[in-house]
């Protein structure tokens, strides 16, 4: 986020904090339960937003180094993703090309080759077939017909962006990526997150519909009330900026410490001292950018199952360099800024809260006591998410139920 950005921001919390106001969306509107409970909607999502459409499936850190590898089967299919030897990124459906077996079972680490564990058909960090063992026996192969089948895949703005499908439609190497983003691209280009170092991860798996686990990113009304006494003692309720880039948008969230900033000189500013930023990347990522550094949360629905999903949240912590310009010592990192401590609060905080009252949603919405839901004036980060799935899938607007109002307020 550009400095001019981030000034702008943090302005206009301070604003809505004075007048004890937050961002209006102008209308409140219903969004039908059968969004949340429906098998057809569910299987309509997995093919529109999981199969043939580039996902974020980690950050450049999570490869540092040539020849390091991790595996992934968050979208139905067996992938490898490697950097090779040249420092490319590539991803590949983790398949051999002899009989379909997988061919790296390990979640990560660093090889140089790999090797099928049923008859060591072995492969190349770029995808290419090596070597078939006693191929005078099996009969001769053509190794540059059979190498693993490549991914559309793409490293940009420090992000690893893969495509489930072979022969997807997407060109990740041309424009068309930058198109999806609007200008949110140059947004993440300023947070140098491909300087970023892998701390730790976690997954968990939730009784609720995936949608129901996103929407607990979308606003900060519930935070006095089911957050009163975890993030609330760090966050103010109800105040909020959102910015939208076509089908993604930026949340900011408003932390206790920008009063601390009130007085000093906007040159001396950063966002990050005042507030939290939330990435929402079309479908399913919410990528907060903390004083400890970025938090990756990738949401996703279990295949064809509206009622269960789960969360895959990856911790990261800056370079050096982003720490001194956060204003951030090393002593403070050392001695308040711990990953381990931060890892372990947020993760008590979202499973033993949020994760509940999203399967708490789920209850409510199979039980019959109402054919929808309602966003305030208040959630417009929840506007934007719904409407855009429901525009994707070719289904009608979000019904407004009052008559859009002027506002100030953004």
């Amino acid at each position: 986020m550009r400095h001019e950005e981030q000034v702008r921001v943090l302005q206009l919390l301070m604003q809505h904090l004075d007048a004890k106001t937050t961002v209006d969306a102008g209308c409140q509107v219903r969004n039908p339960i059968l969004s949340y409970t429906s098998p057809e909607i569910a299987q309509q999502e997995w093919r529109a937003f999981f199969q043939d459409y580039p996902h974020v499936l980690g950050l450049s850190g999570d490869l540092p180094k040539h020849g390091s590898f991790f595996t992934n089967s968050d979208l139905g299919k067996p992938i490898l993703c490697t950097r090779d030897m040249t420092g490319r990124f590539r991803a590949f459906l983790n398949v051999c090309r002899h009989r379909g077996a997988v061919v790296e079972k390990a979640e990560r680490g660093r090889k140089k080759k790999f090797s099928c564990p049923f008859h060591s058909w072995t492969y190349a960090a770029n995808g290419d077939l090596l070597s078939v063992p006693m191929e005078d026996h099996f009969g001769a192969v053509q190794k540059e017909c059979n190498s693993l089948v490549a991914l559309p895949a793409i490293e940009r703005y420090g992000l690893l962006w893969v495509c489930p499908e072979p022969n997807s439609t997407f060109d990740l190497d041309g424009l068309l990526l930058d198109d999806l983003l609007g200008d949110l691209g140059d947004e993440l280009a300023n947070w140098d997150l491909g300087s970023c170092h892998r701390f730790d991860a976690t997954s968990y798996k939730h009784a609720t519909n995936w949608q129901f686990a996103n929407d607990t990113y979308g606003e900060t009304y519930h935070v006095p009330r089911l957050h009163r006494a975890t993030l609330a003692m760090n966050f103010y309720g109800n105040v909020q900026t959102s910015d939208t880039y076509k089908r993604n948008h930026r949340m900011t969230l408003c932390l206790h410490s920008i009063d601390k900033m009130r007085g000093t000189p906007t040159s001396t500013w950063n966002v990050l001292r005042g507030a939290i930023p939330i990435y929402y990347i079309f479908p399913n990522i919410q990528l907060l950018l903390t004083t400890g550094g970025p938090i990756l949360i990738r949401i996703y629905p279990e295949q064809g199952d509206p009622n269960n999903s789960r969360s895959e949240v990856s911790w990261y912590a800056f370079s050096d360099e982003t720490y001194q310009d956060i204003g951030i010592s090393e002593d403070e990192q050392n001695a308040t800024f711990s990953l381990a401590d931060r890892m372990a609060a947020f993760a008590a905080v979202i499973d033993a809260e949020d994760h509940v009252i999203a399967a708490s949603n789920q209850i409510g919405a199979l039980s019959g006591a109402q054919d929808h839901l309602i966003f305030g004036r208040n959630e417009p980060a929840l506007h934007h998410f719904h409407s855009t799935f429901r525009k994707a899938l070719g289904q009608q607007p979000l019904e407004t139920l009052e008559s859009p109002i002027s506002s100030a307020a953004e």
